[in-house]
């Protein structure tokens, strides 16, 4: 059975890191680029936020018995085969998670531009995904 408290501390978090990128990402796009402030603080807390989501699908998968994740990636591919994902959620997801390795394995440099678009526009996936499992998990 899945814990629901856990479930909503660990929401309660992520959206605590969702809502200082929007804290930190109210600016133009030169000044996040002259700023090395905002640009940390966005990484900083765009990581802890995928970290947070992907927390909550191990916890439910393992909670639920939904079997064993080869990948972090197939975490998201198991949550959608037991309904807990609609397939274009889980493929943004999974995408969030390639971003999140690219930040904390530092593959390549990072795009400050990209980063600076993900946080005005793509976070808002990050909201469905935790509207979509407090839906199915908190009844």
């Amino acid at each position: 059975m899945i814990d629901k408290n856990l479930i909503l501390a660990k929401a309660g978090r992520v959206d605590d890191y969702l809502r200082r990128i929007r804290e930190k990402r109210s600016v133009a796009i030169d000044e996040f680029l002259r700023s090395m402030d905002r640009q940390e603080s966005i990484l900083f807390n765009l990581q802890m936020a995928i970290q947070g989501c992907i927390d909550i699908a191990a916890h439910i998968i393992s909670d639920e018995e939904l079997g064993v994740a080869g990948s972090t990636n197939e975490m998201f591919y198991i949550l959608q085969e037991n309904g807990y994902l609609p397939p274009e959620l889980t493929e943004k997801m999974v995408a969030a998670v390639g971003f999140r390795n690219l930040i904390v394995h530092e593959y390549g440099n990072v795009d400050l531009k990209k980063v600076f678009d993900i946080a005005c526009e793509d976070i808002e996936d990050l909201d469905l995904y935790l509207k979509t499992i407090l839906k199915k998990c908190v009844k």
